[in-house]
């Protein structure tokens, strides 16, 4: 059996910065301060597990920062929030600790921006992720999220409209284009910011490439994370016998089968520990 394991696979910059930052404010938390992260840091149970264990546990909504103890902690995850979140916290006398991922971070200051001037927003993305929610929140005015194609083929902004055009970091970099090209179409004056974060580019590229030339393909990641779902979906677009898993135990044992070659990624939000147990297993 040959394996070929993506250079790209496991925990991008803003994941590894944002896991950092918690268990580096649990290590310098002499006071006893309580620990919260805005929903989880990662889409990954296991880490997840570990860090209950260690007695930092994940809020969510406004309601939830004005029911905790005044100077507790705030890690953002990098996802990033809106900006009311912000608000309520400095409101409520809640540290936050910022680990939002930087080209998160760009997305929110070109939809604060374009807004602002008038234009209609478009977030090429899936508005029930945090990462889209939380851009959504820095909107100041006429903002839609779409995620399907035909959404972007339904699409309708009043004439005359400027329609300023951005993408979840994690969405499908061909899918993207579709539907940017679908709303041009539509005769609007349009400007299109490219938001895909480059680490999600190379990684899907590296899994179609891998993905096309194996028997088996295996994805590795949390069922809840966006970027390991499309991960999958572009492996199975090439590999019929694509598999999507959240720890080795998940792995079907014909996978094993001698003489084969079997491909494997994972999504942003994948420990290398897990990765390296599906690795040693099939080898």
């Amino acid at each position: 059996m040959s394996v070929r394991l993506a250079k790209t696979a496991g925990f991008c910059f803003g994941v590894e910065k944002a896991v950092e930052l918690v268990y580096k404010t649990i290590e310098e938390n002499t006071k006893g301060s309580k620990i919260y992260t805005y929903g989880p840091i990662i889409h990954n149970d296991e880490v997840i597990k570990e860090l209950e264990e260690k007695g930092v546990f994940s809020v969510e909504g406004e309601d939830s920062i004005r029911s905790l103890e005044k100077g507790s902690k705030l890690i953002i995850r990098s996802h990033g929030v809106g900006r009311s979140v912000y608000r309520t916290a400095e409101e409520c006398g809640i540290d936050v600790l910022d680990a939002t991922c930087p080209f998160v971070k760009k997305i929110h200051k070109i939809v604060e921006k374009n807004t602002l001037k008038g234009d209609h927003v478009v977030i090429i993305g899936d508005k029930e992720h945090p990462e889209v929610e939380g851009i959504m929140g820095w909107a100041c005015a006429n903002v839609t999220a779409i995620k399907e194609i035909e959404e972007a083929e339904s699409f309708k902004a009043p004439l005359g409209s400027i329609v300023s055009i951005v993408s979840q970091t994690t969405f499908n970099a061909d899918k993207f284009q579709y539907m940017v090209e679908i709303i041009r179409k539509k005769g609007y004056d349009t400007q299109v910011d490219n938001t895909i974060c480059s680490a999600t580019r190379d990684r899907q590229k590296e899994a179609d490439e891998i993905s096309r030339t194996v028997d088996v393909m295996i994805v590795v990641g949390d069922k809840k994370s966006s970027n390991t779902g499309k991960l999958f979906e572009i492996c199975r677009s090439n590999c019929n016998d694509t598999y999507f898993i959240q720890t080795v135990k998940d792995l079907p044992k014909e996978v094993s089968k001698p003489g084969i070659c079997v491909g494997i990624t994972a999504g942003a939000s994948t420990p290398k520990h897990i990765i390296q147990e599906v690795l040693l297993y099939v080898r």
